[in-house]
């Protein structure tokens, strides 16, 4: 019974986990723990499983979010969230936005509390009170930590939305060209101060900092790709082994990105962020621990 019990709000758990982590690994050890805590518990007296079970993963999320921050300051070059397929984004447009990888990015900015208070509100409609009493606050300070949230997504997210029909018609142009190395073509789809961050972790080939200016992007995609020779992109982003090479557009994060592949094992992907019809940020992971979800 308590095992069936849990079970119905498991997707639900790794989802807050997730958005709360910005790691699948982190969030599947967060549930199995919220497991093992609710099968100790005498569950015929629990009123709510929803609000319980969403309680513990909160808290432990919080725990671990604070943990692992150190270890993510002192990451080889930049720190991109984990990424997960997202095959159902017409039907759940909102929860879809709610893991889209700028986003998440942003949300790396916040606080522990911030953060989950965001989740929870933004993503999941909790009511404060709820929320409040999830991180042992008040109504009125979760509020407030609610607010400055907010304040920081907006500063850091897209002005603008974009439809996601160009959003994939841009982004199936890059990959057409990236993968031709056509220098022309991809500084004319860059914005003048766009910028490219890239996560190998120490794993595998990235630039260790991050890429600037509309210009020296183009230059760098366009070094490590050729028409020619296509294999030359895929060592250069790091595939092992070259062979049954492929690229394609796949909903990742909520979003349309560019996925390479070498035997049908994921190798890298570039995601974009696109404002004014020009792409603005591209996020390039090649980290082979943060496309194992894929």
């Amino acid at each position: 019974m308590a095992v069936e019990r849990f079970e119905e709000h498991r997707d639900l758990l790794t989802g807050v986990a997730y958005r709360i982590l910005g790691s699948v690994t982190d969030a599947e050890d967060v549930v199995q723990e919220a497991w093992l805590r609710w099968s100790g518990v005498d569950v015929s007296r629990v009123e709510d499983d929803r609000a319980y079970l969403v309680k513990v993963v909160t808290r432990l999320a919080v725990d671990r979010l604070r943990r692992v921050k150190a270890r993510r300051e002192a990451y080889v070059g930049s720190w991109l969230p984990e990424l997960i397929v997202t095959p159902d984004v017409a039907e759940h447009a909102e929860l879809a936005d709610s893991v889209e990888l700028a986003l998440l990015v942003v949300l790396e900015t916040l606080s522990p509390l911030e953060r989950a208070v965001f989740v929870l509100r933004e993503a999941f409609g909790m009511p404060y009170a709820e929320i409040g009493e999830m991180i042992e606050r008040s109504e009125a300070a979760t509020r407030q930590l609610a607010r400055r949230g907010r304040e920081h997504v907006q500063e850091g997210r897209p002005r603008f939305e974009v439809d996601r029909g160009v959003r994939r018609r841009l982004t199936e142009r890059f990959a057409e060209a990236a993968v031709g190395g056509d220098l022309g073509a991809l500084t004319a789809m860059l914005a003048e101060d766009a910028s490219l961050v890239s996560d190998g972790g120490g794993k595998a080939k990235a630039p260790l900092r991050i890429i600037t200016g509309a210009r020296r992007v183009a230059r760098f995609l366009s070094s490590i790709a050729s028409g020619d020779r296509p294999r030359t992109f895929m060592e250069s982003i790091g595939a092992e082994p070259v062979s049954g090479f492929g690229v394609e557009i796949a909903e990742v994060n909520g979003g349309p990105a560019v996925l390479v592949t070498a035997e049908g094992r994921p190798v890298s992907v570039f995601s974009l962020v696109v404002e004014d019809g020009l792409i603005r940020t591209i996020f390039l992971v090649t980290n082979p621990e943060k496309l194992s979800h894929l």
